[in-house]
């Protein structure tokens, strides 16, 4: 997708229709020229990137309604999905998805997280992430540099392969499986513990059979 440039440009509107507009804006958490283009893009026919974003995350949503908790960013582009750990202390691990505006280089990034001090369940995320990074990497899903593991963190950008279907209907999808594959291997590889190596076949297994 080419970068889209933007221009300034003089329009006159009545006052009524500037205060309308003004309103929008307010109601959607968005400015006055942002929304004008948002308008005039639906009017043309032209998808904005703030609409593909929309469009992938509602897919996504639908996706995961009912079987997690949403939440919504104030921030364009982003969508927050929680998903409760049976695990010491009942920890509730976050899943934040982050569209790119302009994804020359990718799509997003995921980036999942416990908010806990737990060092003990901060270790064993750590070592989930590196077994599902090792069972991507070695299916040719992933390259090294789209993973970042640190302090119980994973960050996983999501690069579009050559042939994939573009649509947002099936982007926002395919993130959807993709998060519940996750999820499912991380619950089955603490299910397992404390017995590390059986943990570990358990989120193999996941990966494998997903």
């Amino acid at each position: 997708m080419q970068r889209m440039k933007k221009a300034v440009y003089s329009l006159v509107l009545s006052e009524d229709v500037v205060d309308a507009v003004d309103r929008m804006a307010y109601a959607r958490g968005t400015s006055r020229s942002n929304l004008i283009n948002q308008i005039l893009a639906e009017a043309v026919g032209y998808v904005t990137p703030e609409r593909r974003m929309a469009e992938i995350l509602d897919t996504l949503a639908q996706q995961m309604t009912g079987l997690y908790q949403l939440q919504e960013q104030a921030t364009d582009g982003m969508l927050t999905i929680r998903s409760p750990l049976r695990y010491r202390y009942k920890p509730t691990i976050r899943y934040r998805v982050e569209l790119y505006r302009q994804p020359e280089q990718a799509l997003g990034v995921l980036h999942a997280s416990f908010r806990t001090q737990s060092r003990a369940l901060i270790e064993d995320a750590e070592r989930f992430f590196r077994i599902w990074a090792e069972c991507e990497c070695a299916a040719g899903q992933c390259a090294p540099e789209d993973y970042k593991i640190a302090d119980g963190c994973w960050d996983r950008r999501f690069r579009i392969r050559a042939g994939t279907d573009t649509a947002s209907d099936k982007l926002g999808a395919a993130i959807g499986q993709y998060i519940k594959r996750v999820d499912a291997a991380l619950k089955a590889y603490f299910a397992a513990l404390p017995d590390r190596d059986a943990a570990k076949s358990a989120a193999e297994h996941c990966y494998q059979s997903g």
